[in-house]
């Protein structure tokens, strides 16, 4: 296959790596010229994923008409804020035929939608995937054992993306409920940062599994509210991503989280980051989210409280254990 990874970030660089590693033809574009010239000259990522070799069979440019020009795939490994424009650039070439593959966790805020939506509402009726799930850059590069789904509604195009990323130590699966993979990949990175968050108040284990297994009903309640199937979210991109998204030293968000429990401004902690959180942005999309779809998402509620309001995240801890009794049953629907 002839690839296009669009995006010089950690994941995006580690997925072009495994790309290469299964004799496919790949590119990988990074906006900064300047940045460019540096992942040709040491053939690593050192700002990003640092000690993983890029391989000589991968071109670098920052040329985007050059990065897309030859490719039949193109892998969107970009933060979710750039993408529209991103896109609009794209459109703008008017490169025909192209199969857009998203790796970005993350929700548009002006319109909420999620990135292969995105995708549509620019380009139109072209064929799209995602590819989701507990994955970071990080082990990836290392190839540490992982696990993975691809999602499309055309099921040979998931099958065919399926093959192309698979390796013996990326292992993927394939479904068809592409809403549901977003959005689980998505609203992870929030109950992330309030996990981070009890990190850093030095809760407990108790605490932590309570949160994550709460944190699962309110992004099924959420995901099948807006299309997705219930048991995508059982699944690698639901409960996969959200542990190890929540436990992970490899994690922004919960770092993000970590350092807000320990007292810190959310101002001071994104200006202090390189890469970014798509769960701070996320949380606002998922806030008017829950609003529209009558969705109740208290975890999720606090969390934006905490980040858009100035709540203390004691404060947090208490309302969330305040609140009404309820059967389990009926919390989990």
């Amino acid at each position: 296959m002839k690839v296009s990874v669009l995006g010089a970030g950690g994941w995006g660089t580690a997925l072009a790596v495994l790309l290469s590693e299964r004799n496919n033809e790949v590119i990988l574009w990074e906006f900064f010229d300047d940045y460019a010239k540096v992942l040709n000259a040491k053939r690593e990522n050192i700002k990003f994923l640092k000690g993983v070799k890029i391989p000589k069979t991968i071109r670098i440019t920052s040329d985007l008409k050059e990065a897309l020009e030859s490719s039949d795939f193109i892998v969107l490994a970009i933060p979710s804020h750039i993408l529209r424009s991103m896109l609009l650039n794209i459109k703008k070439l008017d490169f025909k035929g192209r199969i857009y593959i998203s790796v970005i966790k993350g929700i548009e805020q002006e319109t909420l939608m999620t990135p292969t939506k995105v995708i549509k509402d620019v380009l139109g009726k072209v064929k799209t995937a995602v590819l989701s799930g507990p994955s970071h850059a990080e082990e990836v590069g290392r190839k540490v054992p992982t696990t993975v789904v691809v999602a499309s509604k055309d099921t040979k195009l998931a099958e065919t993306i399926q093959s192309m990323f698979f390796t013996n130590y990326f292992r993927t699966y394939s479904r068809t409920d592409v809403t549901g993979v977003e959005l689980g990949g998505c609203i992870k990175n929030v109950i992330a940062i309030a996990a981070g968050t009890l990190d850093g108040l030095k809760t407990g284990d108790n605490t932590k599994a309570a949160l994550i297994t709460r944190g699962l009903a309110e992004m099924k309640r959420l995901g099948v509210a807006m299309g997705g199937e219930e048991d995508t979210f059982f699944g690698l991109s639901g409960i996969g991503d959200l542990i190890v998204t929540c436990d992970s030293r490899h994690s922004r968000n919960r770092s993000v989280g970590e350092q807000l429990g320990q007292g810190k401004k959310i101002e001071d902690i994104l200006s202090g980051m390189e890469m970014v959180a798509e769960g701070v942005k996320t949380t606002l999309s998922v806030h008017k989210l829950a609003k529209k779809y009558k969705v109740d998402m208290p975890i999720c509620s606090e969390v934006y409280q905490a980040l858009y309001e100035g709540k203390s995240p004691y404060d947090s801890v208490r309302d969330l254990m305040k609140r009404p009794a309820k059967s389990e049953k009926e919390f989990l629907i």
